[in-house]
């Protein structure tokens, strides 16, 4: 199949092809674990399992190398630390910090039926000059000074961004266009307001390492330019993020790295996942309307969450809302209700084709609703394929009697009394009394059950 992916760099779709078949490579910045992740920070994780199960899909599980970094060097990982370990030296501190948020996040993301990446990277682990001979922050930095892209002023080594030509490409900004601002920090030792922080000095209760330019801490984006180096190489196939990561952290990645390493590229497709909003409006703490992936997981199965995100194409902004939520919900209901317990078939090439069109998702759901309808109206070929092909997506990881319980418990309701009163409204119909029943069914609903009355009997579902 062909596979076409939209380049933000060069604003175009084009056809992918590996720079080698047999070891497709792809970086996304992951996770600053200092707290819960919000939903916005599931976005990229979905997008790109998906765009990984494709890879792999295509070219081989065995030969596509997925790097999500951990990033554990931040102000506000140092805040936390401080807080919750007082008594602790700041490092251990901070490590404890590191390693429960981790653990909250994976265990999310597992939920949200992502695979894990081939390899996930701490940042520092990546500062100092490594036994292994993998690429280093302090070595960049010391090849950024040799070749002449970056200084040392008051403590601080700076990225030279005149030295860089055609720096501000990705962004689209060019350097005499760049005034300061909310971020772009200006400082009086810096040769041009738009130069960036290689490396900081650290005060005593701050994280530091000792290095060439005296005990200090890297800046945010040489990690992610080490760290992609260390298992990717100098130049690699896909690099994601969201949107909001373009200026300045890719921006400034691609001029470490290219300077660096005396490359033309960092990497051949800069892939990008669009904003999202709540309720038609920014996120915000401040709003009420701030959500983590773990709060939203008390209420809706992961796979829900999951689809959801994938109805809208990756690279457009995204709604998040209360009815999306019960739309996808019911979507999968039905899913499970036809495909849910059935044998594996193949994934068809429509469902691929849909994919390999820039992750074309939500024609990809279009091609899915029409294999659905082929399984309901008895085909069991199409009812394999559609089986197949939701659990290749991260789908129907539970049997079809689970999910049903699961729908029935979710909202707390007492299944054992909503059956007596379903029981107790049968009756009072058989004997005619109307009044009782409709007694019954409005208890029933304010209890948040809906009865669905067919030939074959009553049924129900939790009403969402």
């Amino acid at each position: 199949m062909e596979l076409k992916l939209y380049d933000t760099l060069t604003r175009e779709k084009r056809v992918f092809t590996p720079i080698d078949r047999s070891r497709v490579r792809m970086y996304v910045c992951g996770p600053t674990v200092y707290d819960f992740a919000h939903i916005g920070n599931a976005r990229p994780v979905i997008v790109f399992d998906v765009l990984y199960r494709l890879l792999r899909h295509v070219y081989g599980e065995a030969n596509v190398t997925y790097v999500r970094n951990i990033t554990d060097v931040d102000d506000k990982i140092n805040a936390r630390a401080a807080r919750d370990f007082p008594g602790l030296p700041l490092n251990e501190a901070i490590r404890k910090v590191t390693e429960t948020t981790e653990r909250q996040f994976h265990a999310d993301v597992d939920a949200l039926g992502c695979l894990r990446p081939t390899v996930e990277p701490r940042a520092t682990e990546f500062v100092l000059p490594r036994a292994d001979g993998k690429a280093d922050m302090v070595t960049l930095i010391r090849q950024l000074i040799a070749r002449g892209h970056a200084y040392e002023a008051n403590g601080e080594v700076l990225f030279d961004t005149t030295s860089m030509p055609d720096y501000g490409a990705l962004s689209g900004r060019k350097l005499e266009d760049q005034l300061a601002g909310a971020r772009v920090a200006v400082d009086a030792h810096k040769k041009n307001p738009s130069d960036f922080v290689l490396w900081k000095q650290s005060a005593a209760d701050e994280p530091g390492w000792d290095s060439p330019w005296g005990r200090g801490r890297p800046g945010w984006h040489i990690e992610c330019s080490a760290m992609s180096a260390a298992y990717l190489g100098d130049v690699f196939d896909i690099h994601g993020g969201g949107l909001d990561l373009i200026f300045p952290h890719h921006e400034n990645e691609i001029a470490q790295s290219r300077c660096a390493h005396g490359t033309p590229v960092m990497a051949n497709f800069w892939m990008h996942n669009g904003f999202l909003q709540v309720e038609g409006e920014k996120m915000s703490k401040s709003l009420g309307n701030f959500f983590t992936i773990n709060e939203l997981l008390a209420d809706w199965p992961g796979e829900v969450l999951r689809f959801n995100m994938l109805r809208t194409h990756y690279r457009q902004p995204i709604d998040w809302t209360v009815k999306g939520l019960e739309e996808s919900w019911k979507t999968l209901d039905d899913w499970y209700w036809v495909a849910g317990d059935a044998a594996g078939g193949s994934v068809p090439a429509a469902v691929l084709e849909a994919l390999g069109d820039d992750l074309n998702t939500h024609q990809m759901i279009t091609v899915l609703h029409g294999i659905r309808n082929l399984a309901q109206a008895g085909n069991n070929k199409a009812r394999g394929d559609l089986a197949s092909s939701l659990r290749w997506l991260g789908f129907l990881r539970e049997s079809a009697a689970q999910w049903a319980a699961r729908r029935q418990t979710g909202a707390g309701i007492d299944t054992a009394k909503v059956q007596a009163l379903i029981d107790a409204r049968t009756a009072a119909r058989a004997a005619k009394d109307f009044a009782e029943s409709d007694r019954i069914r409005d208890e029933l609903a304010a209890m948040g059950v809906v009865l669905k009355d067919s030939k074959g009997g009553t049924t129900w579902e939790v009403a969402r």
